[in-house]
């Protein structure tokens, strides 16, 4: 993959404590950095405001001792208190632009995009990067309208010069045709969170994506 400069983060890692199965969710997420994971989103949606920020202060740690951003699903009050490198919203939640008016607001703002009529929404002003949700039906996604697919991400490609991140059913099994489509990034939830060796299933996820660049053509 040609790395994005201004979303130099290739492989996503998207995770929740539900979503991590054969080991403890802090131990998964400092196994992916360590097998590849440039970046982490903690998504967190049936537990209080308090034992999110506890979570989030917890996986901050870790981030931070490997210099690797986190971003923070939904909650502005957990991303401003943990002082998080993002916040990722959709578009049932707060705004891009509430967010950006808050004087703390984190400083990188992701909006998953489920149609491409939202390009011509206002909101998009405020947006950093786009989370193309959900690439595949997934069960770690299910508010969502339909799904892209490859041919839907390779047609929004030229439509945006907005870093694009995909999101829903990514696997080794499909990760190369994503990045082939126009995939600057690539998030992860059950391939990692759910491996018994979450550190060699982010180095299996790395090299493929590394090994494939962005070819319209072969879709």
């Amino acid at each position: 993959m040609k790395i994005n400069p201004v979303f130099p983060y290739p492989l996503y890692l998207v995770i929740s404590e539900k979503d991590c199965i054969h080991h403890h969710w802090l131990d998964i997420a400092e196994q992916a950095i360590l097998g590849g994971v440039d970046i982490i989103q903690l998504r967190e949606k049936d537990c209080t405001t308090k034992e999110y920020i506890a979570k989030a202060t917890e996986l901050k740690k870790i981030t931070d001792h490997y210099s690797i951003p986190l971003i923070i699903n939904d909650s502005l009050e957990v991303a401003t208190t943990v002082n998080s490198w993002g916040i990722h919203v959709g578009r049932t939640d707060i705004s891009p632009s509430e967010i950006i008016n808050h004087p703390d607001s984190p400083k990188n703002i992701g909006w998953s995009l489920e149609v491409i009529e939202q390009l011509n929404e206002n909101e998009m002003q405020f947006v950093h990067h786009l989370g193309v949700s959900p690439i595949f039906s997934t069960p770690t996604k299910t508010n969502t309208i339909s799904e892209w697919g490859y041919e839907g991400l390779q047609n929004l490609k030229p439509e945006t010069s907005k870093p694009l991140i995909t999101i829903g059913g990514i696997n080794e099994n499909n990760i190369a045709k994503i990045v082939q489509a126009g995939a600057d990034s690539v998030a992860i939830v059950s391939a990692i969170c759910g491996s018994s060796n979450p550190k060699r299933s982010a180095q299996i996820l790395k090299q493929i994506i590394n090994h494939n660049e962005y070819n319209p053509k072969t879709i």
